[in-house]
């Protein structure tokens, strides 16, 4: 269930086997932070269009990175069942390469994470490399030039790679051909690090990994080393190398190759990442960004677009986690009549999911996606016919009924409700913006209207003019209920926003139109009737 460095290429094939038979594949991921607040004009806002709050987001995926990964593997059997394999990848930068990676993090994020359990020394000590194709490119040019370095800047890996030197070092000079010693205690990155370093510095030693965090290191001549690298039995062979530094990238190119369908919850972020981290840096371009996502992922399903159109169709009780959109999916309550929905079971291995909650965990948060997308497509299933449901429905029928919500990715607090990674994003649908007029109140600003409605409801809010201000919300109620309040107030007017009548860029045009048709009026007045 847990998967780290160490453990990972053991792993790979057994992955790729089972992706390649699953019906689809949920996903979910931990951050070392969400948003950058250090950046200025950051902070997602009902102002933003999908193409703004893009460039917001992009920043952010630029300065945080993953520390956890979770893939849950739906497969779908014979029978009404679909058996689920979780997995947690601890995930950490690749320090093979020129170019070190600096990593930022969020205390909120990291104190959150903490408090439900998440182990940082998994994360720092066995978290798996990986790199996207622009460091891929760029080590492996390296590599080639014979110009690689590793990156071990910190303290710990420079003492494992010197105590290993050392010892290699003082044996050798002693020590007869063929004769060989074994160092211990190498685990992750330290067993290819210190084989690399060794082969370069020394001519006449040769290295093998034995495994369980052992090096072997042997004395040979020059001319028996040559014949050594030559052989396809050399570990340290450049593609090796190049596999090793690539880490999960191998799995994500394994997804990406076997085109299942991917679900997530809010999976906005984690699409961001999946593409910085994994493929390419971010592009400037939100089309760009969108076009790759679909080129890599034809069938994208989010959860949170498709429980929140089921929250008014089906009456589904308002939940505002995963977790509580799962409880409410288990319950009977929703399709009492209907045929059962699949049996969704975990492997043996993973039956601690099946006694004990474990929200935020990166593995746990992805068995609960494809969960939910199961619930979810079974009830809608149900309710699109008045025919009976067969006992075994496939997934295909499954997608049909959620045909409308594939690829639309939730969008956020914003104008439009999701984001379409197959084509143009649906027009605005949200409250009127209000606008607030302030009288006899001088020296308001953003901040302080912001904090007069607070009490009340939620609003961004952004200055039109000196003493004017425009609210936005995405709940018709509170617009209502502000217009209804401060109908009377002494300081606050407020009114629907209407364009014409409020736009400083269309007041100014009004005013050079007026000023122009005015001129021409005493023109004429005074210019006298124009003669033949």
């Amino acid at each position: 269930m847990e998967v780290g460095a160490e453990g990972f290429a053991r792993c790979l094939p057994r992955l790729r086997r089972r992706i390649l038979r699953s019906a689809f594949v949920a996903l979910d991921m931990e951050f070392t932070g969400l948003h950058s607040t250090c950046l200025q004009n950051n902070e997602p806002s009902l102002f933003d269009s999908p193409a703004e709050r893009y460039l917001k987001a992009r920043r952010s995926v630029q300065r945080f990175t993953l520390v956890q990964l979770g893939l849950a593997i739906f497969s779908k059997e014979n029978s009404n069942k679909y058996v689920v394999h979780p997995y947690n990848f601890f995930l950490f930068p690749s320090t093979l390469g020129v170019r070190d990676v600096e990593l930022t993090l969020s205390a909120s994020s990291i104190q959150f994470l903490s408090h439900y359990g998440f182990d940082y020394n998994k994360f720092l000590k066995d978290g798996i490399p990986y790199m996207n194709e622009v460091q891929e490119k760029n080590l492996r040019q390296h590599l080639l030039a014979g110009s690689w370095k590793v990156c071990s800047t910190n303290n710990a890996d420079r003492d494992v790679l010197k105590k290993a030197i050392d010892e290699v070092t003082s044996w050798i000079a002693a020590a007869a051909e063929d004769e060989t010693m074994v160092l211990q205690d190498l685990s992750g990155y330290h067993v290819l690090e210190v084989q690399l370093v060794l082969r370069q510095a020394l001519q006449n030693v040769w290295t093998e990994p034995l495994g369980d965090k052992k090096l072997m290191v042997k004395k040979v001549s020059p001319e028996h080393r040559q014949l050594l690298e030559n052989s396809s039995y050399d570990r340290c062979q450049k593609k090796l190398i190049l596999l090793a530094a690539r880490g999960f990238t191998n799995l994500f190119q394994i997804l990406v190759n076997a085109k299942k369908p991917l679900v997530g919850h809010n999976m906005l972020m984690d699409l961001m990442h999946l593409h910085d981290k994994f493929y390419r840096p971010l592009p400037e371009s939100y089309e760009e960004f969108k076009r790759n996502i679909h080129n890599l992922f034809p069938v994208i399903i989010d959860t949170k677009t498709v429980t929140k159109s089921m929250q008014k169709e089906c009456l589904f009780p308002r939940a505002s986690s995963l977790l509580e959109v799962y409880t409410v999916l288990c319950s009977s309550i929703l399709n009492p009549k209907g045929p059962p929905c699949p049996v969704i079971a975990l492997t043996s291995g993973c039956s601690r999911y099946a006694e004990k909650k474990s929200p935020h965990e990166a593995g746990y948060d992805a068995f609960l996606c494809g969960s939910v997308l199961l619930m979810s497509a079974h009830l809608l299933l149900c309710r699109s016919t008045d025919d009976a449901v067969e006992a075994d429905p496939s997934f295909s029928q499954y997608l049909t009924v959620l045909a409308e919500h594939v690829n639309k990715v939730n969008f956020i607090r914003g104008g439009v409700s999701s984001i379409n990674l197959s084509g143009e994003d649906a027009p605005c649908h949200r409250p009127p913006a209000l606008v607030v007029h302030v009288r006899g109140w001088p020296g308001l600003n953003e901040r302080q209207i912001y904090q007069e409605f607070k009490a009340r409801c939620r609003f961004d809010v952004r200055r039109l003019s000196k003493n004017q201000f425009i609210l936005l919300s995405n709940k018709y109620k509170h617009v209502r209920l502000v217009l209804r309040d401060y109908r009377h107030h002494p300081h606050l007017q407020v009114s629907v926003y209407r364009h014409w009548r409020h736009s400083p860029s269309v007041n100014c045009l009004l005013q050079i139109s007026g000023i122009v048709a005015l001129w021409s009026l005493f023109a004429f007045a005074f210019g006298g009737a124009p003669r033949c």
